[in-house]
C-alpha cells in the first residue's frame, strides 16, 4: 500500500499499527477521533492540540488532509516538528492507510 510507504516518514514519532505512543501519540484509530484525546498521551499533548480538540476539531479526512499539508497552519502552536507533506497524493494515501486500521 502506498500510504504505508509514505507513512514511513512519520514512524520516527508515530505508530499506526499499534496503540504504542512514541514522541507523538499513536495514530491507530485516529480517523474520527477528537484532536488531543488519545488516552495514553493525554499528559503530553500541547495546549494548542488540547484546545483544538476542546473546540471541536475531529480528525476526519478533510481535517487530516489540512493538518498533514501544514500542521502549524492547521493547529498553530502544536509541538509536531514535521513541516508537512506537499504532495496531495501522498496525503490521500496516508489517510487511506490510517483509515484501513494498519497492522504490522
Amino acid at each position: 500500500m502506498l500510504g504505508k510507504h509514505v507513512f514511513n516518514r512519520c514512524m520516527t514519532c508515530h505508530e499506526a499499527a499499534t496503540d504504542r505512543d512514541k514522541v507523538g501519540p499513536h495514530l491507530m484509530g485516529v480517523v474520527g477521533r477528537t484532536a488531543g484525546t488519545a488516552e495514553s498521551f493525554l499528559g503530553y499533548y500541547s495546549e494548542a492540540m488540547k484546545s483544538a480538540g476542546a473546540a471541536g476539531l475531529v480528525w476526519d479526512e478533510a481535517n487530516l488532509a489540512e493538518y498533514l499539508k501544514s500542521p502549524k497552519l492547521k493547529v498553530p502552536g502544536n509541538r509536531m516538528a514535521f513541516s508537512g507533506l506537499s504532495n496531495d497524493d501522498d496525503i490521500a494515501n496516508v489517510i487511506a492507510y490510517l483509515k484501513a486500521d494498519p497492522k504490522p
